[in-house]
């Protein structure tokens, strides 16, 4: 299971050593553990997600973030999930969907990912469960493209509530910091931007619209060998802005774990689901390393920097 790949010594791609793995073995919850035990807060339950479910206490989770397997064929680790026909992958949804919604506390929230082809299942899905308040797209820029048809550079998450008129929704921790290109001044003084040694910036309010995600790769710490990883920062927007320090994040199909991770490190419980067990290790290494190293590639300081801009590229290190 140890990766023996000699890696480019900038390839910060998280591996496992044969030292490491009993240690991170231990640190999960098996099905045989859940059953006994059920203790799930801080905890990576490796299990298939019907049979965790069972075990998991309604409304416990503040928020959920949900990316599971879009509608297309992939392998993961070895077990391949199989592109099918818009009603089969409705009905996938509707085995284990409303399960999950179960487990939201009556003022939670919940994001569910996914793109193109899939995206108006995920919308009916939870249409059914939930309030949809809006649809965020963000830009995955990744690839080399396609030659016969648009590339695939969007995907969404869609925002959805138990209670409309009570949710968590922390407008002033999702700030974005945007580089000001024309100043413009009143009174010999900045209007609605400030003056710094990285440049002249601004303050704005976030949009549904996020065009500063930079997909993991392999020279950033936070890279996994995950093949649909998510990037921190993009969960770090979701967790800030609908979640308290101290809340309940809970993560169905975990998958390197990287909803758990950002909310380690931003102050949050978490708990996740992932039958894969290297998946679940690579997500207890994370675990781990997020004690000694918080930074969350993008975040500082309080607010969410521009893609490639000059503070971030410092940050990113």
């Amino acid at each position: 299971m140890a990766d023996k790949k000699v890696k480019a010594p900038n390839n910060r791609t998280l591996t496992l050593t044969e030292e490491e793995i009993p240690q991170l073995r231990e640190k999960l919850v098996t099905q045989e553990i859940l059953e006994s035990c059920g203790n799930i807060e801080n905890k990576i339950i490796q299990c298939d997600i019907l049979k965790a479910l069972a075990h998991v206490p309604d409304a416990f989770a503040d928020l959920i973030i949900i990316d599971p397997p879009y509608n297309l064929t992939k392998n993961f680790g070895g077990k391949v999930f199989s592109a099918m026909t818009s009603e089969s992958y409705d009905a996938f949804l509707e085995s284990w969907f409303p399960a999950v919604c179960r487990k939201l506390k009556p003022n939670g929230s919940l994001y569910i990912c996914g793109d193109w082809k899939c995206t108006s299942s995920l919308q009916r899905a939870v249409e059914k469960e939930l309030t949809i308040l809006n649809r965020i797209t963000w830009q995955r820029e990744k690839g080399r493209g396609a030659k016969a048809n648009w590339k695939n550079s969007m995907e969404d998450i869609w925002f959805a509530v138990k209670n409309p008129a009570s949710y968590t929704f922390n407008t002033e921790s999702v700030m974005m910091k945007r580089r000001v290109i024309a100043p413009y001044k009143l009174d010999g003084k900045p209007k609605d931007w400030q003056e710094t040694d990285e440049g002249n910036f601004r303050l704005t309010h976030p949009s549904n619209f996020w065009d500063d995600i930079s997909v993991p790769f392999w020279s950033m710490k936070e890279n996994t060998d995950h093949p649909t990883q998510k990037p921190e920062k993009l969960y770090a927007k979701l967790i800030l802005a609908s979640s308290n320090e101290g809340d309940m994040v809970f993560e169905p199909f975990s998958g390197s774990g990287t909803a758990c991770v950002t909310a380690k490190k931003l102050g949050r419980k978490y708990c996740g689901i992932e039958i894969n067990e290297e998946y679940c290790l690579w997500a207890e290494k994370r675990l781990a390393d997020a004690d000694a190293d918080k930074t969350i590639q993008g975040y500082s300081d309080g607010v969410f920097w521009e893609r490639n801009s000059l503070k971030e590229q410092k940050k990113r290190g």
